[in-house]
This record gives C-alpha cells, sequence and structure tokens, in this order.
C-alpha cells in the first residue's frame, strides 16, 4: 500500500469525522479513561496520523521516560505498517522521526508559564513548527482553571491542536450525568471534544462525551483493539 492510500483509509478518517472534522487549531481534546486501556495508545496513533501526512507533533510525557514513549512510536508504527504492508517503510517511518519532538516534564517541579515557554521556544526560536501537541500522564487532580486557560490561550495563539489523556479512578463516581470526568469540572467549559474509553468484554469502545456545545454521549464507529490497541473500524 502507497502512503496515500494509507492515510486515506486510516480509522483516523472515521475518528475525525465522528467529531466534525476532527480537533482544529486552539481547541483542547481529552481521551479519558481508567488507567491501562489505551489513552497513550490513541494519542500515539492520532500523532502518527498527523506524521504520515508531514505534518509535526510535539509529545509532551509527564509520567514516562523518553525511551518509553520512543517504544509506544516504534510498537505501534511497527504493527500498523505490517497489517498495512507500506511500500517504502523505512523512508516514511525516517520522514516521521523528523516531523517529531519528545519532551518529558515533571509537572510539580515547573510551573505553566515555564512549560509553554519550553514550547515557544522549541515552535518559534527552534523553527519547529508543530501543529499538534501530545500531552501524555498529566495529573488533572493537581490543575487548575488558570494554568488549563493558558494552554487554550497558548493553543490559540500559535495555532496548534491539544489533545491530553486524562485517567479517572476506578473506584465509585468519577463521571458527571454527561460523562464528563469529575476532575475536568472546574475547566470542562474550556475543553472542545471529550473522548472516553471503555472497556467491553474483547474489546474497548470509544464514545464521545462532548463535541464543542453538544454533550449527547454518542458511540463512534471504532473500536481497540485489546491486543494491539490499534483503532479499528467497527
Amino acid at each position: 500500500m502507497v502512503l496515500t492510500e494509507l492515510i486515506q483509509r486510516s480509522p483516523v478518517r472515521i475518528f475525525e469525522q465522528s467529531i466534525h472534522g476532527g480537533l482544529q487549531a486552539g481547541e483542547i481534546g481529552i481521551i479519558a479513561s481508567e488507567s491501562g486501556l489505551g489513552k497513550t495508545s490513541v494519542l500515539v496513533q492520532l500523532a502518527l496520523d498527523k506524521l504520515l501526512q508531514g505534518k509535526k507533533v510535539i509529545h509532551v510525557s509527564f509520567t514516562q521516560h523518553i525511551h518509553y514513549v520512543l517504544a509506544w512510536y516504534e510498537d505501534i508504527f511497527n504493527e500498523f505498517i505490517s497489517k498495512k504492508n507500506l511500500e517504502n517503510a523505512g523512508e516514511v517511518k525516517n520522514e516521521v522521526v523528523k516531523n517529531r519532538v519528545l519532551m518529558n516534564f515533571n509537572q510539580d517541579g515547573m510551573s505553566k508559564d515555564q512549560i509553554i515557554k519550553s514550547l515557544r521556544a522549541m515552535i518559534t526560536e527552534g523553527g519547529f513548527k508543530a501543529e499538534s501537541i501530545i500531552i501524555d500522564g498529566f495529573d488533572f487532580s493537581r490543575t487548575s482553571r488558570e494554568r488549563i486557560a493558558g494552554v487554550k490561550d497558548f493553543a490559540r495563539e500559535l495555532g496548534l491542536s491539544v489533545w491530553y489523556s486524562c485517567t479517572v479512578q476506578d473506584e465509585g463516581k468519577q463521571y458527571d450525568k454527561e460523562n464528563i470526568p469529575l476532575l475536568l469540572g472546574d475547566f470542562a467549559d474550556l475543553i472542545d471534544v471529550v473522548i472516553v474509553l471503555e472497556p467491553k468484554a474483547d474489546h474497548i469502545d470509544l464514545s464521545v462525551s462532548k463535541d464543542r456545545n453538544t454533550h449527547d454521549t454518542k458511540a463512534m464507529a471504532m473500536r481497540l483493539d485489546p491486543k494491539t490497541l490499534l483503532i479499528l473500524e467497527k
């Protein structure tokens, strides 16, 4: 399969259609679930889709060391191309690596302003014109409305889309009546899209809890394979 065909046939196209064209510049999206259901895998697949299109992505991790994040990209890329029999896979992989920057921060050790300053330096002074930022492992129980608003303003200023993962504890009631994690309550209005992963008997479902001003929970026409954690069409 050639690269253009792979991009056109990617299940990420259906993912984007489910949220009216995907996350746009200046918007914040959340992938939420309990631990271990595939949030990081979904984020990496969204990032890889951008990278395969020649777009630049910054992946920020707050919990995993860079070599663990690299392993995620390596494993998912290899799993993906093995299923699609991609031509010139080695050349494509080299381009993916050139268009990706991985950064690791300590949430307690750095302020919001310091993190944004580092990202701004990479994008503007460093000439790495990213289109998307992936933020994994951020603890929403230890943040504030002011911090999320700052990220929103930064995304709007530089024309970035920002995807976060959000880990929801599996004890008690952790979602509100609209299936939005309670952790996001103080700043849910700043979040444009919320997608929740839900474990089923033989797969993991994806559902949209918030799509801009729409709050009717709806199932997406896709699922996660529990073994490979790849996004698949239903």
